[in-house]
């Protein structure tokens, strides 16, 4: 009996211990420069995410956080990168939708587990995605759009970056959902697939808003919606496509992510870290002008809204045959 007892106070005195080691690195945390991988190239908005949480990361935390953009195979390369090292806090990425919750479903040989391979640290933003028509298109709203297509099967041009970029599968909801067919134009890439929406080529387009509104503005294409669950806070005034076909949404995220298998502790610094960033009003300005709607969660809840989108996206996927690039 004794000596069950002592293995039992053994045991807990180790487990004492080994969580105090937790709390104590997290607390010495960082002791050295950490890397924020960008899966994309420079420039892009998750790229100019990336550098505005890095530079108040950097002030806060003490160490220099660096911007390293590691572009390619749709966001996997660097995402890749990120999934095979070492869960110490010294390796993060920001992430998006398409790369940790479509990708897996999109291509048959994933470097990573766009789900089980990632601790989620929380979420950053949403990108305002819309949905535009050239001015040629009579239809002023998504109701007018649907009549318009019903009458013209297989006539209306929707243009994406690509099969399975997020302006494809938000096209492919649509139709699904509404009920009528289109012709599925792809390009290699979102800004062509713009500029022949403009000059006519093709008639429709789901994009971020990054991308689209100064077109609007300019009178060049017509704000029809955006795809997200409710309103954006940017554009008030314009309605969800949702608000015409109930249940439909598709809203575009940005998230940090570590490695899996970090320790809570850890996990638990970055997140009040990051969203203390993400609530400053100068970051909040900075990205509202390009169309990014800050966004701040517990890791828990992002890891929700990524097993959520990552199993309904997958599912739609697969059920309509929809391969990547």
């Amino acid at each position: 009996m004794r000596s069950v007892l002592k293995a039992l106070l053994c045991g807990a005195a180790a487990l004492t211990t080994s969580f105090a080691s937790l709390a104590g690195a997290a607390d010495a945390y960082p002791a050295k420069p950490i890397t924020l991988i960008v899966s994309w190239a420079a420039g892009g908005s998750t790229d100019i995410l990336a550098r505005v949480l890095s530079e108040h990361l950097t002030r806060s935390l003490g160490q220099p956080v660096i911007v390293d953009n590691k572009p390619g195979a749709s966001g996997n390369i660097g995402s890749a990168m990120v999934a095979r090292a070492q869960p110490d806090g010294y390796t993060l990425l920001v992430g998006s939708m398409s790369t940790h919750a479509m990708n897996p479903a999109l291509m048959a040989n994933m470097p990573f587990k766009g789900v089980d391979d990632f601790t989620p640290l929380g979420l950053l933003a949403y990108v305002t995605n819309t949905m535009v028509v050239n001015p040629s298109v009579p239809a002023n709203n998504v109701k007018e759009l649907i009549a318009y297509a019903k009458a013209n099967p297989g006539k209306l041009a929707y243009a994406s970056a690509g099969p399975g970029s997020t302006n494809h599968l938000s096209a492919v909801l649509f139709e699904k959902m509404a009920g009528v067919q289109m012709l599925h134009v792809p390009y290699k890439g979102g800004a062509p697939a713009v500029v022949d929406t403009v000059a006519g080529q093709t008639q429709l387009l789901f994009s971020a808003g990054t991308q689209t509104l100064p077109h609007v503005k300019a009178g060049k294409l017509k704000l029809l919606a955006v795809t997200e669950a409710r309103r954006s806070p940017l554009l008030k005034d314009v309605p969800t496509v949702g608000e015409t076909i109930p249940g439909y949404e598709l809203a575009v995220w940005y998230g940090a992510f570590g490695p899996k298998n970090m320790p809570a502790p850890l996990v638990a610094k970055l997140n009040t870290e990051i969203n203390r960033v993400m609530t400053l009003p100068e970051v909040k300005a900075k990205m509202d002008a390009i169309g990014v709607e800050t966004a701040t969660s517990t890791p828990q809840e992002f890891g929700k809204i990524l097993r959520r989108d990552s199993e309904r996206y997958g599912k739609l996927i697969k059920e309509l045959g929809i391969q990547g690039e």
